[in-house]
């Protein structure tokens, strides 16, 4: 009799000290929150969602479509760009230039499970809608895509022109 009660205090002791359980969520722990990195890109940088001065609305439908998929910006503006997924698939946005894009959209062809997580794309499930912040601190010509895998190929892109500056000539 006294080796199970042995037994229990011994298999209790982790709960009195404040152990947690492995097997509440199996072995995996929870990822801290992961922060925004604002990398300098060719396209732009990672905008702060108190400096928008402008937003744009996308709608991106299983047609393989974006609609706009025409935007003009200013240099220096801070677009809050709101995407959403009125289609019954997966989609999203990435922005870039064309070869990145053309680059990336070969990698998510051969590898589709494929992970990734950048300031400059959003994912969105089947009617909901997401949100990307971006700072185009560049004049230039870039595209936005969905890049899962077929979509860009179908033609599912847009086009994102930034003019410079006014009084800038470059």
């Amino acid at each position: 009799m006294k080796l199970p009660l042995l037994l229990i205090a011994l298999l209790a002791a982790p709960l009195m000290m404040g152990a947690p359980l492995a097997h509440a969520h199996g072995e995996k722990r929870h990822a801290p929150a992961k922060e925004t990195i604002s990398e300098q890109t060719a396209w732009g940088i990672a905008g702060k969602p108190a400096q928008v001065n402008r937003t744009v609305t996308l709608d991106m439908t299983d047609a393989m479509r974006f609609t706009p998929d025409n935007i003009t910006v200013q240099e220096g503006d801070t677009v809050r760009f709101v995407v959403r997924n009125k289609g019954r698939m997966l989609h999203e946005m990435v922005i870039g230039t064309p070869d990145e894009l053309a680059k990336h959209a070969a990698l998510m062809a051969k590898f589709p499970d494929m992970q990734h997580d950048e300031a400059y794309m959003v994912h969105v499930n089947p009617g909901k809608t997401g949100e990307i912040v971006w700072h185009f601190n560049r004049a230039g010509s870039f595209e936005f895509a969905c890049l899962i895998a077929g979509h860009y190929e179908a033609g599912m892109r847009g086009t994102i022109t930034v003019t410079p500056k006014l009084g800038d000539a470059k």
